[in-house]
């Protein structure tokens, strides 16, 4: 049975609920970020000039430099675009109703942060003594550099929760009853586009990892009808693994550190992963039991 929070979450999603709109709606957000990632290819072509170009735009599969993952982070302002201009032109529905009541969103995500931290500080503190990371930018560039990185952060960790807890669990869950078709189903599609052939066979555990967090902040956006829980998990997840720590051969661009072995490693590697998948689970039982 759904909790009453969340059918109050969903009420919007009701009034137009058709699948044919929720289809032509999933084309006009890969529109908006196909459309807004090509205008960002085409401006960086003046910039980098001829002889560098395509060279660097190889790189975006594995940003190992600062501009590199400033520019895949800002790609995700397509993502968000697209669901807000969706939802009304499509749904006839307020943009604002996609992250449910305000203060309740507000509250939900700073307290997933103020949860969170502690965390995730514990974490680098026992990952830094069983395996030490290896420098990876200077403290003064970081620093520099870390007001735009969190703020680009924000934007492509909310962009992908509005898309994924927020416009396709509420219509979904509008049409259909089924736990499995409107938490498992975004999920599902959320870990797919994890996935990474660059990490072997450890791609299926990655994906496995995306998939757990996935139903954990799609439990969690049920129970507190906003997506403010799942906003702040998942900003303070992506800080600790893109601006903290990178997995190395992943985006490494901004990352104060990064790991001594790389997501194809297969001795690590998985063991790394396995913890992920119990730290996600730790943190949604913690974050339940706030709400």
């Amino acid at each position: 049975m759904r909790s009453a929070v969340f059918e109050a979450y969903i009420d919007p999603a009701r009034l137009y609920p058709e699948i044919w709109r929720l289809c032509l709606g999933i084309g006009v957000i890969v529109l908006f970020y196909a459309g807004i990632f090509s205008l960002m290819l085409v401006a960086a072509y003046p910039v980098l000039g001829p002889l560098n170009y395509f060279g660097w735009l190889m790189g975006l599969s594995a940003p190992n430099t600062p501009a590199q993952t400033l520019f895949v982070l800002a790609t995700f302002l397509g993502m968000g675009v697209g669901v807000l201009i969706a939802a009304p032109a499509l749904h006839y529905r307020e943009p604002g109703s996609l992250f449910g009541p305000l203060r309740e969103t507000t509250r939900g995500f700073f307290t997933a942060l103020l949860a969170i931290v502690p965390v995730y500080a514990v974490l680098v503190a026992v990952g830094w003594l069983l395996s030490p990371p290896e420098a990876n930018m200077e403290i003064g560039q970081w620093l520099r550099l870390l007001p735009v990185a969190l703020l680009l952060v924000l934007i492509q960790t909310s962009s992908e929760e509005l898309l994924f807890r927020g416009y396709l669990q509420q219509q979904l869950a509008a049409r259909f009853a089924a736990r499995v078709i409107w938490m498992g189903l975004p999920a599902l599609i959320f870990a797919g586009l994890h996935y990474n052939r660059l990490a072997g066979p450890n791609a299926w555990f990655i994906m496995a990892v995306a998939l757990a967090y996935a139903l954990a902040a799609a439990d969690l956006t049920e129970r507190s009808g906003s997506l403010g829980m799942a906003m702040g998990w998942h900003f303070a997840n992506n800080c600790s693994s893109i601006l903290l720590v990178s997995l190395k051969g992943t985006i490494t661009g901004l990352a104060l550190y990064v790991t001594p072995y790389d997501m194809a490693d297969m001795t690590t590697a998985p063991l790394a992963v396995g913890l992920d998948i119990l730290v996600v689970l730790v943190i949604w039982r913690l974050l339940r039991a706030l709400i």
